[in-house]
C-alpha cells in the first residue's frame, strides 16, 4: 500500500515547481526517472559489454579459459568492494553524488578498453567498471523508486528490470554488430558506451541535489547492512537475486563459447543476436510480471528457471541449438522474475532512511555470487571441460532456486507499510 507522502515530501515537490535556485537547470520527476533508469541500464551494459571480445583478446593475445574468466570475475569483485566499503554512502550524501561517481569510474573503465595494448589494461577497465556499478547499482535502483510517483511506484521494479534489459540488449546488438562490421572490432563499442555514459553524467549533474543531513549516521552506517525487522523479507529476496545474477555467468562468461560450438559461426553479430534472446525475453517478462503477487513472482520464477536449467544441460550435452534457444528464453524470463519478485519484496520493507544500504547488501551478495562461480567455472572449463563447467553451473544454480522456492512459501510478505520514497537525491 502507497500511503501519502509526508509533508515535507510534499513541500520538495512544491520547490521543485520553483525556479531553480542560482540559476542552476534542475530535473523535474520524470526526468529524474529517466536518467535513473539510464544510469541502471549501464550498469547491465557495462557487465556485458566485453561478452563478445572476451573470444578476440583471447586470439589476439595468447591468453587461456582461466585468464578470460579471471577478467569477467575481477568485474564483480571490484563490485564487491565497492559494495562492502561504500555500500550505504547514497543515504548519507545522496544518490546523485554517488551516481556521478560511479558513472566516472565507469567511464574510465570503458576508455580503457578503448585503448588497451594489453591484457593489464582489460583487467584494468574491468575493474574500474566494477568500482562504478559497485557506487551506481543501489543509488539508481533506490532512485527509481523514490522518483516514481505514487501512483507507479509499485512498478518500479518492472522499471528497474525494464532498464537492465536495455542495457544488456543494447551491449549485445550493438556490441556485436560494431564488433563483427565496424571497424576496431575490440575498441568501437567502448568508444560508443564511453558517449552514452558521458550524456548520463550530464543528465545524473542536472538531478536535484541531495540536502546535507538527510540521512545522518557515521561511517559504519554507510556499510551495507540489514535491520533485523528486514531480515526475514531480505532472506527471500537474496536467494531469489543470487539465482538471478549467477546467470549471467553461464550467459555472459560461458555463453559465447556455448553458442559458437552450436551455431558454428564466427559471425560476431549472429551470436550477439542469439544472447541478445535474454534481455528481450527478460523485458517482456518483467512487464507481464507487474501483474503477479510478489510470492507468485518468486516461485513461478524459480520454477522457471529450474525448467531452464534442465534445458541448458541437455542443450550443451546433445549440441542442439533449439533446445539451447529455449533454455536462454527461459532464463531470460526466470531472471526477470526473480529479480522483479525480490525487489518488490525488499523495496515494501526496506525503511527510508536505510534502503540505500539495504539493497547495496542485496547487490553485494548477487555479485559476490557471480565472482566466485565465475571463478570456479573457469578453472574447471580448463581442467574438465565446458560441458562439466555448464552442468556444475546449472547445478548450483538450481539449488538456489529451490531454496528462493521453499522461502517464498514459507515467509511472510506482507508488510505493515513501505514508507513512502524521498525525492531529495
Amino acid at each position: 500500500m502507497i500511503e501519502e507522502a509526508p509533508a515535507s515530501v510534499r513541500r520538495t515537490v512544491a520547490d521543485r515547481a520553483q525556479p531553480p535556485v542560482g540559476g542552476r537547470l534542475v530535473l523535474g520527476r520524470r526526468a529524474s526517472l529517466l536518467v535513473s533508469a539510464g544510469v541502471v541500464s549501464h550498469t547491465l551494459w557495462t557487465s556485458a559489454a566485453p561478452a563478445l571480445t572476451y573470444g578476440l583478446y583471447a586470439q589476439e593475445w595468447h591468453l587461456s579459459h582461466t585468464v578470460t574468466a579471471g577478467i569477467f570475475a575481477i568485474y564483480p569483485i571490484g563490485v564487491v568492494v565497492m559494495l562492502v566499503g561504500f555500500g550505504g554512502i547514497s543515504d548519507q550524501i545522496g544518490r546523485r553524488a554517488t551516481m556521478l561517481a560511479g558513472l566516472f569510474a565507469s567511464l574510465s573503465g570503458a576508455v580503457l578498453f578503448a585503448v588497451a595494448p594489453d591484457v593489464w589494461w582489460i583487467f584494468a577497465g574491468r575493474a574500474l567498471m566494477g568500482i562504478g556499478v559497485g557506487l551506481a547499482a543501489s543509488p539508481s535502483t533506490a532512485a527509481i523508486l523514490e522518483f516514481s510517483s505514487p501512483k507507479s511506484a509499485k512498478h518500479a521494479a518492472s522499471v528497474t528490470m525494464g532498464a537492465q534489459a536495455g542495457g544488456f540488449a543494447a551491449a549485445l546488438l550493438l556490441g556485436g554488430a560494431l564488433t563483427e562490421y565496424g571497424p576496431w572490432p575490440t575498441r568501437l563499442c567502448f568508444w560508443v558506451l564511453s558517449l552514452f555514459l558521458i550524456v548520463l553524467l550530464i543528465g545524473t549533474w542536472l538531478l536535484p541535489r541531495h540536502t546535507p543531513g538527510d540521512a545522518g549516521g557515521d561511517w559504519c552506517s554507510r556499510m551495507p547492512s540489514v535491520p533485523k525487522h528486514v531480515r526475514r523479507a531480505f532472506a527471500v529476496s537474496s536467494t531469489a537475486m543470487v539465482a538471478a545474477y549467477t546467470f549471467g555467468v553461464l550467459v555472459l562468461s560461458l555463453g559465447g563459447q556455448v553458442e559458437h560450438d552450436l551455431i558454428g559461426s564466427p559471425n560476431a553479430f549472429l551470436n550477439s543476436a542469439v544472447l541478445s534472446l535474454f534481455p528481450v525475453v527478460m523485458a517482456a517478462t518483467g512487464t507481464m510480471a507487474r501483474t503477479l503477487s510478489p510470492r507468485m513472482t518468486l516461485m513461478i520464477g524459480a520454477l522457471v528457471s529450474c525448467l531452464g536449467m534442465v534445458l541448458l544441460i541437455v542443450a550443451v550435452s546433445f549440441c542442439d541449438l533449439v533446445i539451447y534457444l529455449l533454455a536462454t528464453a527461459a532464463a531470460g524470463a526466470a531472471y526477470s522474475l526473480l529479480f522483479v519478485g525480490g525487489l518488490r519484496v525488499i523495496s515494501q520493507a526496506a525503511p527510508e532512511r536505510n534502503r540505500g544500504g539495504i539493497l547495496s547488501a542485496l547487490y553485494l551478495l548477487g555479485y559476490l555470487s557471480m565472482g566466485a562461480l565465475a571463478l570456479v567455472l573457469g578453472a574447471i572449463v580448463t581442467t574438465r571441460g565446458l560441458g562439466f563447467a555448464v552442468d556444475l553451473g546449472a547445478a548450483a544454480i538450481i539449488l538456489m532456486n529451490l531454496a528462493t522456492l521453499v522461502l517464498a512459501k514459507i515467509t511472510p510478505l506482507t508488510m505493515p507499510h513501505s514508507a513512502s520514497p524521498p525525492l531529495s537525491t
